[in-house]
């Protein structure tokens, strides 16, 4: 589909990734963009339209669905990572409120949108994911588990969706250069700038594609998984060895 004169929802539109999702629309030429954030941000270009929206409220989506009924692109980048290891004492915490957002957010903006995107002739949905939905990274490992499973959310709802001619792409990334992936990396860890994931996706819409690998990490992990998982999983378990030493 064309990205010139869509509508476009963003979650998590405040800063970061969903800025330059943002930004990207409008220099892609899209007609009108809700910027939807807990906080949302203030705009400079009138063709970016502020709106409240929690993803795990549904007070706030109903709001948003009954305001957004002209968006023929759903973009959920909303995200929330708490650095968790799957044995430590508050995972589970940790876990519930990751999933939340990561996951039943996701999975309730599809499910609101779905109809508006099929009464507007179908359009696209892009879920934000991860090189660790293919993966566990023992050092965020809940937060590995909720993009699994969103994963397989998003896999899902584009196996439902496609007989209304709704395009759903998942998007993988590595370090993103955002406070985000900034708190985990370590220091010498090379980030993909936010614009380029951005302009990746908007690409992958346009050429109609399901999975968008829109930097090198993600490349070269997904042809890790292919080509040997279990070297994947050894280089996970020497990474924990070597950081309780």
């Amino acid at each position: 589909m064309h990205i010139e004169g869509s509508v476009a929802l963003v979650t998590g539109a405040n800063r970061g990734l969903g800025k330059a999702y943002a930004d990207a629309l409008l220099a892609a030429g899209a007609k009108k963009i809700y910027a939807g954030a807990r906080q949302p941000p203030g705009a400079a270009d009138s063709r970016v339209i502020p709106l409240k929206l929690d993803v795990t409220l549904s007070a706030d989506i109903e709001a948003a669905r009954q305001r957004c009924g002209d968006v023929n692109i759903l973009i959920n980048n909303a995200g929330i990572m708490l650095k968790t290891t799957m044995l430590s004492e508050p995972s589970a915490e940790s876990m519930r409120r990751e999933m939340n957002v990561n996951v039943f957010g996701t999975l309730a903006m599809i499910q609101a949108f779905a109809p508006i995107l099929a009464k507007n002739g179908g359009g696209a949905i892009a879920n934000m994911l991860s090189v660790v939905s293919w993966f566990t990274y023992p050092f965020n490992a809940t937060y590995c588990a909720s993009k699994h499973a969103a994963l397989a959310v998003t896999d899902a709802a584009r196996i439902q969706l496609k007989a209304q001619g709704t395009q759903v792409l998942a998007v993988y990334a590595g370090f993103i250069d955002t406070d985000m992936a900034s708190e985990l990396a370590d220091g010498d860890e090379p980030k993909t700038p936010p614009r380029q994931v951005a302009e990746r996706t908007l690409q992958g819409i346009r050429e109609g594609v399901h999975h968008v690998r829109a930097d090198k990490r993600s490349e070269e992990t997904w042809d890790s998984v292919r080509k040997d998982p279990e070297g994947l999983e050894k280089s996970m378990q020497q990474a924990w060895d070597n950081r309780q030493q």
